[in-house]
């Protein structure tokens, strides 16, 4: 599917303002309802919008530890990949898992507790337990300085050079 202007302001629309309407979301863009809905369908069904989801407050909900976690694991196999994953998965606490390249671990988890003491639980009887793990590495986070959810809808270009003429 290509996509065009309509589809790329959708997209950028829906990411900020998840719960718009069909009738504001097609007052905004210049579509009439209809057509409006089709994309929309159609960018779902094309797998560019994965859900809905809304965003909640982790200090309202009384996390208000965040931790990012570097993995390393024994081997690098991909057996000894697949059983971390499938394990990790599972934590409720872990809020991404990233498999990485460039640092001396394997992985980097973001992670959000209530305070040290479920941090220390969810580390020691949970995260090192895991088969493979033999290095760990912890960074606590101070402030969030950017907190985006969305993802930059930019217009693709074949050729990046000015044309001459």
């Amino acid at each position: 599917m290509e996509l065009d202007r309509f589809d790329r302001t959708i997209l950028q629309v829906l990411q900020q303002e998840g719960r718009i309407s069909n009738q504001d979301l097609a007052d905004r863009i210049g579509l009439s309802p209809s057509p409006c809905l089709r994309r929309v369908r159609a960018l779902e069904e094309a797998g560019f919008i994965k859900g809905y989801r809304a965003q909640l407050d982790p200090k309202a909900l009384g996390l208000s530890l965040m931790a990012l976690i570097h993995i390393a694991m024994d081997q690098h196999t991909p057996e000894r990949f697949d059983h971390f994953e499938r394990i990790i998965q599972d934590i409720p606490e872990v809020m991404e898992c990233l498999l990485i390249t460039g640092q001396s671990a394997d992985y980097q988890l973001k992670v959000i507790v209530k305070d040290l003491d479920a941090y220390q639980e969810l580390l020691l009887n949970r995260i090192t337990r895991i088969q493979g793990v033999t290095g760990v590495h912890s960074s606590f986070v101070l402030r969030r300085v950017v907190d985006k959810a969305e993802i930059p809808v930019v217009t693709q270009t074949t050729n990046n050079r000015p044309k001459n003429g």
